[in-house]
């Protein structure tokens, strides 16, 4: 019964606001949920470390990262795949 659910990883999606480590990548993750007592929907945002062992997530890219194994203190998310690159364009 259980092997199933087992094997499954929960696959979370988000934009990357951060490059600036090396094989490290900051994911803000948006979620929605409805208050029990409330009844109202609200939105919470959390930042998530996530490894990104080639480097391939630049700023402003849509991501999809799943838990796994502690890499350090705060990082145990690892990058599962670009959804959708940034389109615009950075000036320096």
């Amino acid at each position: 019964m259980l092997e199933g659910k087992k094997n499954q990883k929960r696959v979370h999606s988000g934009i990357v606001v951060s490059d600036k480590m090396d094989k490290t990548i900051v994911v803000n993750s948006q979620r929605t949920y409805r208050h029990v007592l409330l009844g109202k929907t609200i939105r919470s945002l959390k930042k998530y470390k996530v490894h990104d062992e080639a480097n391939k997530a630049k700023v402003g890219d849509l991501v999809e990262f799943y838990e796994g194994r502690p890499v350090s203190k705060s990082k145990y998310m690892y990058l599962e795949r670009v959804v959708k690159e940034n389109s615009t364009v950075k000036k320096d």
